[in-house]
């Protein structure tokens, strides 16, 4: 049975002008249109299609690749309004739609918004959501504090943003903890902070040990691991060289050093500074 809003391999069944009949199984003949036709296909040959329904509610097939498959999310931009959705660029002819049913706000064109897709189940039709909280934390969560994770941004809030974490669940990262610049639909590493009593998940994007660490701090951090954990620079060093490497004033830099020579990030002495 063909899966819809998936990746299929279908088997070519017959060949006609307007396209390849495939074998669908238990959900039918499927019409891949002849645009969509490899070259020198024949029955018997598998061929890999996206399977969809089409607005006159009849299986389809293309050889395209859409951005996004029905379970997962993505960012996506509107191409167009109606009074009853709006409708997504995802690769395909055939536009994504999103009923305004299930807009967190109203979405505008021209503007992209991270959506989930599913699979209505009254239709069969792939739909996309905007109300992304809904498809979250089904499951428990069971993650170590410290646990590296994949994020997606897809909302900004009074307290900070919220993240999609490793695709199932729900995390928070306060406002007052971004040291770096975050948009929706940006995708990251980022850590787990805490599991709250009510089961969610506060999240940081720095790893453990490095939490209050200023955005310049932060940088200097990087700019040093970069250079192999040691740098030839201290608070004696020329305000040129220091600039020239971090891009900051000798006395923001002698600030930044020592707040983390105190958090024991780095070692200092004569030579220059160190990674601990």
């Amino acid at each position: 049975m063909a899966q819809i809003g998936r990746i299929n391999r279908l088997t070519v069944k017959s060949m006609q002008d307007y396209g390849v009949h495939l074998d669908g199984g238990e959900s039918g003949d499927i019409l891949l249109p002849a645009r969509h036709v490899p070259d020198n296909c024949r029955p018997g040959d598998e061929v890999e299609v996206f399977v969809y329904v089409d607005r006159e509610d009849q299986l389809r097939a293309t050889t395209q690749r859409p951005t996004v498959t029905v379970g997962q999310f993505a960012t996506l931009p509107v191409v167009s309004n109606s009074a009853s959705g709006a409708y997504l660029d995802w690769g395909l002819d055939l536009d994504l739609f999103v009923p305004r049913s299930e807009q967190q706000h109203k979405m505008e064109e021209g503007r992209s918004y991270v959506v989930f897709v599913f699979l209505d189940e009254k239709t069969s039709r792939i739909t996309a959501s905007t109300k992304i909280d809904k498809f979250l934390g089904l499951q428990p969560p069971d993650y170590k504090e410290g646990e590296e994770v994949d994020l997606i941004i897809y909302e900004r809030t009074d307290l900070g943003y919220k993240a999609v974490v490793n695709l199932y669940h729900e995390g928070m990262v306060y406002e007052n903890e971004v040291f770096q610049t975050l948009y929706l639909g940006q995708q990251l590493k980022g850590y787990i902070k805490k599991i709250r009593e009510d089961l969610k998940i506060d999240l940081s994007l720095q790893p453990p040990g490095y939490q209050g660490v200023d955005d310049v701090s932060w940088a200097i951090l990087e700019t040093i691991k970069e250079h192999g954990g040691r740098m030839a620079v201290t608070d004696k060093s020329q305000p040129e060289e220091i600039y020239s490497l971090f891009g900051v004033s000798k006395k923001t830099f002698k600030k930044a050093i020592g707040a983390l020579y105190k958090k024991r990030l780095i070692t200092i002495d004569s030579t220059g500074i160190k990674l601990a």
